[in-house]
């Protein structure tokens, strides 16, 4: 099985990458509920649902996620960085990292924002900086 987002990690498929590791991936939702909304992914492991991960994987995901989000805080201005893990509509495990300003905007049900590549380049750029200042 290859999933889009393993795709998308492999470079078979273009992204707008704000973080890496060997085992990990980050890149910006391609439709966004706010600027700066990532997704965060185990680059090897093709698993549908978070909670089948193992146990160093599923560590490991969330150690990474939170050094993206620290990033994403620093790069988006925002009260906080939300997370949300539903996994519903790519059979590969994913987290969400969504900039919020009240919980409001974290409803997946309003519309998203449509931005153009430059603003999608410019906004993966600030968190890949923010995220390298972290190393």
């Amino acid at each position: 099985m290859s999933t889009i987002f393993s795709k998308i990690a492999a470079g078979e498929i273009p992204s707008y990458k704000v973080a890496e590791t060997a085992d990990y991936y980050a890149f910006l939702d391609i439709n966004p509920l706010a600027e700066g909304h990532t997704l965060v992914i185990p680059r090897n492991v093709e698993k549908d649902y978070v909670f089948d991960l193992d146990d160093d994987t599923y560590a490991g995901l969330w150690a990474f996620a939170k050094k993206v989000a620290v990033a994403l805080g620093r790069a988006v201005p925002c009260k906080r960085v939300g997370v949300a893990v539903l996994g519903m509509e790519v059979p590969h495990t994913h987290i969400h990292l969504v900039p919020l300003n009240s919980e409001a905007d974290l409803d997946f049900r309003k519309q998203k924002l449509e931005l153009t590549p430059e603003e999608f380049a410019r906004i993966a750029e600030s968190i890949a900086t923010e995220y390298g200042k972290l190393q």
